[in-house]
């Protein structure tokens, strides 16, 4: 999957890897795709969440040894 930027929030529980995609985001253009790293299994729920309450759309998820990777597009506007 292409991507822009990345951010690894892996170490981090709840809410620090929504708060370090936030920060990532903020700083991108419409459009871009931010490849996040996190390892708390709680942020599946929270970033599937966060994407539906602010318009960003989820592209892919992926798991691998209690990592979790996830993929996520920019709203246009």
């Amino acid at each position: 999957m292409h991507f822009d930027k990345e951010t690894d929030a892996s170490g981090l529980n709840c809410p620090l890897p929504i708060l370090r995609c936030k920060k990532s985001l903020s700083d991108m253009a419409a459009g871009s795709v931010l490849k996040i790293i996190a390892t708390d299994p709680g942020s599946v729920k929270d970033f599937k969440a966060f994407c539906v309450q602010t318009g960003h759309e989820l592209l892919e998820l992926h798991e691998h040894e209690k990592t979790f990777t996830f993929y996520i597009k920019k709203r246009v506007s």
